[in-house]
C-alpha cells in the first residue's frame, strides 16, 4: 500500500478549516505524551531493576539520569533541524527512534543495555519536547493560546500522574521489561495520524550548524551531571567532583564568549536581555528539579520506606491525576483572564506546599494523607503547566520563538537531571547516615522532600521577578 503524498499546510487548512490547528495540536500532543511516558512510567521500575541487577540507587538511577541528560542535549539542535528538514520529518523521525528504542529496551539482557536504550529514548523525547509549544505559538492567536496550552498540558501533565499506576501493574505482572511497551500505542498512533495531518514545510532554510556552541553546551551539561553523580562515590571536596563542576563552568563561559561573536549561535544571547525570559528560564530549571525529582522520589519512597508494592505505589497517584484533569483546563482559561505569571506563582506555591506536607508527616503518613498531599501538588502542577511557557516567551519576538522554546525546555530538563541525580545521591546518603536510628529510613526520604520544597520556594522568588504580562484579549 502506498502512503499518501505529504499535504501542504494550506491544503489541510482548506480541507479542515479552523479546526485543523486543533487537530495538529492533538497529533503533536499524542507524540509528546509518548515521550513523557518514557520519563514518568519508568520511575516505578527502579526497585525492580535494582533487585534484578543487584544495584544500589546511586547506580540504577543512571537509567533515569542518562535518559534525562540525553533528552536535554537532544533539544539543542532542534531549532536547526526544524529549519533544515522541517517539522514533519523531524517529528516523524523522533517518533520512529522512540518506538525502536523502546522495543530494544524491552529486549535488554544487561543494565548497560537498559541505559543505552534509555539514552536513545531520551534523544527522541528531547526533540519532541519543544515542538508542541511551537505549534501553540505559531498557529494560535494570543487569546486562544491559554486554552490551547491547557488542552496540551492536560495530556502532558496527566501522564506523570497516572503512568506510575499503569507501570506498576505491568511490572508486578510481567517484570520491568514491560515498562518499555507503555509508550508504544501513543507513538504508533501519532505516527499514523502524522502521515495524514502533518504538513510539508513552507520553506527549508539551510545554514551551518553551530557545532562549537553545541559542543560547549553539551560538555557543560555532561560535566555538571558527572559532578552531581560523583558526590556519592567521591564526596563534595574530592578532586574529581570539584574538577567536574569547574570544567562545567569553563564550558559555560566558553559558550557565552562564543555566542557573542557567532553569526548564528545555537542559542542567541539576545533572548536573555528580557528579564521575564531570564527569570522564566530560572523558574523552569527549579520547577524541573522539583517535578522530575519528585516523580522519581515519591514512588521509591512508597516502596522502599513504606513497603508498598509497585502497583499500590502507582495507584496512590491516581486521585492526583484526576485533580490534574480537572484543574488543567481551568488553568488554561485562567491564563486568558489573569497574568500567566500570577497563575504560575499560585501553582508553584501549591506544588511546593505538597512537599512540605510529605516532610512534616514522614513515615507516619497514612493513605488518606498521601492522597491529600498528592492531590494538592497536582492541582499546583495543573496551574503551572499551561502558564509557565506562555509567561516566559509570550513577549518575545516571533523569530525568537523556536530558540526560546528550546531554552525553556532545556532548562526544565536540565533541572530534572539535577533533581533526579541530587535526590538519588542525597537520599542514599541520608539513608546511610540515619541507618540504625528509629524511623531513620522514612526520615531520610522526608528530608529529600524538604529539599524539593525549598527549591520550589526559590522558584516562587524567581517568578515574582518576572514581568507581569496582561491577560490576552480576544
Amino acid at each position: 500500500m502506498r502512503l499518501p503524498a505529504p499535504p501542504s499546510f494550506d491544503t489541510l487548512t482548506e480541507r479542515y478549516g479552523e479546526r485543523y490547528k486543533w487537530m495538529l495540536l492533538i497529533v503533536v500532543g499524542i507524540g509528546t505524551v509518548a515521550g513523557v511516558l518514557s520519563t514518568s512510567s519508568f520511575n516505578v521500575a527502579i526497585n525492580a531493576l535494582a533487585q534484578d541487577f543487584g544495584l544500589g540507587q546511586e547506580r540504577v538511577q543512571w537509567a533515569m539520569t542518562g535518559f534525562m541528560a540525553a533528552m536535554t542535549l537532544a533539544m539543542l539542535p532542534a531549532p536547526w533541524l526544524l529549519d533544515r528538514i522541517g517539522f514533519r520529518k523531524l517529528f516523524m523521525s523522533a517518533l520512529i527512534l522512540l518506538v525502536l528504542s523502546s522495543i530494544a529496551g524491552s529486549l535488554a539482557t544487561s543494565f548497560p543495555m537498559v541505559v543505552a536504550a534509555r539514552v536513545l529514548q531520551g534523544c527522541a523525547t528531547g526533540v519532541l519536547q519543544p515542538l508542541s509549544a511551537l505549534v501553540i505559538l505559531r498557529l494560535f492567536p494570543p487569546h486562544l493560546q491559554g486554552q490551547a496550552s491547557g488542552l496540551l498540558m492536560l495530556g502532558l501533565g496527566l501522564t506523570p500522574a497516572v503512568a506510575p499506576a499503569f507501570g506498576g501493574v505491568l511490572i508486578d505482572r510481567f517484570g520491568w521489561q514491560s515498562i518499555f511497551y507503555l509508550n508504544l500505542p501513543f507513538g504508533l498512533l501519532a505516527l499514523a495520524a502524522g502521515i495524514f495531518l502533518l504538513p510539508t514545510p513552507r520553506e527549508i532554510r539551510r545554514h551551518p550548524f553551530d557545532w562549537l556552541g553545541a559542543g560547549l553546551l553539551s560538555g557543560a551539561t555532561l560535566a555538571m551531571v558527572e559532578g552531581i553523580a560523583s558526590l556519592q562515590h567521591s564526596g563534595l571536596v574530592a578532586v574529581w567532583t570539584l574538577g567536574s563542576f569547574l570544567l562545567a563552568a569553563v564550558f559555560v563561559v566558553g559558550f557565552v564568549l562564543h555566542a557573542r561573536r557567532a553569526q548564528q549561535p545555537i542559542i542567541s544571547p539576545d533572548i536573555f536581555r528580557s528579564r521575564t525570559f531570564s527569570m522564566g528560564t530560572l523558574v523552569s530549571f527549579t520547577y524541573g528539579f522539583g517535578l522530575f525529582g519528585s516523580t522519581y522520589l515519591i514512588p521509591v519512597f512508597l516502596q522502599h520506606a513504606l513497603g508498598y508494592t509497585a502497583t499500590a505505589a502507582g495507584s496512590v497517584l491516581i486521585p492526583g491525576g484526576i485533580a490534574l484533569i480537572l484543574s488543567t483546563p481551568v488553568a488554561g482559561r485562567m491564563v486568558n483572564r489573569f497574568s500567566p505569571r500570577q497563575v504560575t506563582i499560585w501553582g508553584l506555591v501549591l506544588f511546593g506546599l505538597s512537599f512540605f506536607i510529605f516532610f512534616a508527616l514522614g513515615g507516619k503518613v497514612d493513605y488518606t494523607e498521601l492522597i491529600v498531599a498528592t492531590v494538592l501538588g497536582r492541582i499546583g502542577l495543573g496551574l503551572i503547566l499551561p502558564a509557565l511557557n506562555l509567561a516566559t516567551v509570550r513577549d518575545l519576538e516571533a523569530h525568537h520563538h523556536a530558540q526560546s522554546s528550546v531554552v525553556v525546555s532545556y532548562a526544565r530538563q536540565l533541572g530534572g537531571v539535577f533533581g533526579v541525580a541530587v535526590l538519588a545521591v542525597f537520599t542514599e546518603g541520608r539513608v546511610q547516615a540515619l541507618a540504625g536510628q528509629p524511623d531513620g529510613l522514612p526520615l531520610a526520604y522526608a528530608q529529600g522532600f524538604l529539599l524539593i520544597g525549598l527549591t520550589m520556594l526559590a522558584a516562587v522568588c524567581a517568578a515574582w521577578w518576572m514581568k507581569g504580562q496582561p491577560a490576552a484579549q480576544a
